[in-house]
């Protein structure tokens, strides 16, 4: 069986299609049964390869959130793009498309239908974004994380799947508490925060805390992943700490081994509200303080955030009110063992370990049927 595959942009969608892959790998299939496209600058031009899978690249660019000509111009690229995945796929042969979302998914699904390619889509988020709602009419199943998506879903082609957390982060939620903060070399003594802001990291987020740090570690320690657009403002404020503070933080602009370390050790998370935390906070049942990105008509977050705050995993802030309300929140939880216990609880039965053997069988199902149901 063949394997096309198509997910880029963020870590919320290039993260579960790995995933996928590797628990395809687990049922027989080999590296070379995977094509992935993509795009050049976004981040599976590294992670894929990573993978030992093959990328091939188109033009393309974002065409939400972009001023009107480089949507223009970006469009443009896209529907040229056409071409390009039209011939990917005539010379690939694949048995199914599988996509997770990322505005190069547009040119990919129509070349992948025009050569009746069965579709599947996963759809991370509650929420479909715009390039997951144009391919939906051409897809044979929707694997979703949660059944809250079936307002946005057809009910006949939706699967919930639950969100396939990656390898690295199911393990490490077997990792003892003292074992992941050794990690870090940090102290099981202090609670520990991890902050958060995605994968380019959100300056929303890391000034408000800087500021707050010297109060946050005379009390805690705080593992902090900036994010790589504002590492060095981060890493020069992490130079000004006195060295008893400095102790209790560790700074990374990125982290990618010990990501799962990250979150085993914290007792508490302030993080953005992408659909990752979906399974991430359930798998690890690690309370969260959300802060969902209402910009670039990212609303998708707040539906995320809502989903777990209403179910008593997390508490929401807007980025309007970090600067007053960030530290209130954190001490607030953090002093409040009961509290956090029984948010650790809410989250944790959310969880669906077996998401991703799930959503292997459902690309498996619709490679093996899929081509009939064009007919």
């Amino acid at each position: 069986m063949k394997v096309l595959i198509c997910a880029g942009g963020t870590g919320g969608g290039i993260y579960p299609a790995l995933t996928a892959a590797s628990a395809l790998q687990k049922i027989g299939l080999s590296q070379n049964d995977f094509l992935w496209i993509g795009t050049r600058g976004e981040m599976e031009e590294k992670l894929v390869p990573r993978a030992g899978l093959k990328l091939e690249m188109i033009g393309g660019g974002a065409i939400v959130g972009v001023p009107l000509t480089v949507k223009i111009l970006n469009g443009m690229k896209l529907i040229w793009s056409i071409g390009t995945a039209s011939r990917l796929i005539h010379h690939f042969q694949p048995d199914v498309m599988f996509m997770t979302g990322g505005y190069m998914a547009v040119p990919v699904t129509v070349a992948a239908q025009r050569q009746r390619v069965p579709i599947c889509i996963y759809l991370p988020d509650v929420e479909p974004g715009s390039s997951v709602r144009f391919s939906l009419r051409f897809a044979q199943k929707i694997g979703c994380t949660l059944a809250d998506s079936r307002a946005f879903i057809p009910e006949e082609k939706m699967v919930v799947t639950g969100y396939p957390l990656r390898p690295d982060l199911r393990a490490a939620t077997q990792l003892s508490k003292a074992e992941a903060l050794a990690q870090f070399n940090l102290q099981p003594g202090r609670k520990t925060l991890f902050v958060f802001g995605g994968s380019r990291g959100a300056r929303n987020i890391n000034r408000p805390l800087m500021r707050i740090l010297p109060e946050l570690l005379a009390q805690f320690q705080v593992i902090h992943i900036s994010g790589t657009f504002t590492w060095p403002e981060v890493e020069a404020a992490a130079a000004t700490l006195p060295d008893d503070l400095r102790v209790w933080y560790r700074p990374f602009p990125y982290l990618h081994e010990k990501m799962g370390a990250a979150f085993r050790a914290a007792d508490l998370v302030v993080t953005r509200a992408g659909a990752s935390i979906l399974g991430e906070s359930p798998a690890f049942g690690l309370p969260a303080v959300l802060v969902p990105a209402l910009h670039w008509g990212w609303l998708y977050q707040k539906v995320n955030a809502d989903f777990l705050t209403e179910r008593g995993a997390a508490v929401q802030l807007t980025d309007e009110q970090l600067p007053e309300k960030l530290l209130p929140a954190i001490l607030g939880l953090l002093d409040d063992p009961d509290r956090l216990a029984q948010m650790s609880a809410a989250a944790k039965a959310l969880d669906k370990p077996d998401a991703a053997a799930n959503l292997a069988r459902m690309i498996v199902n619709v490679a093996q049927g899929g081509v009939a149901a064009h007919d």
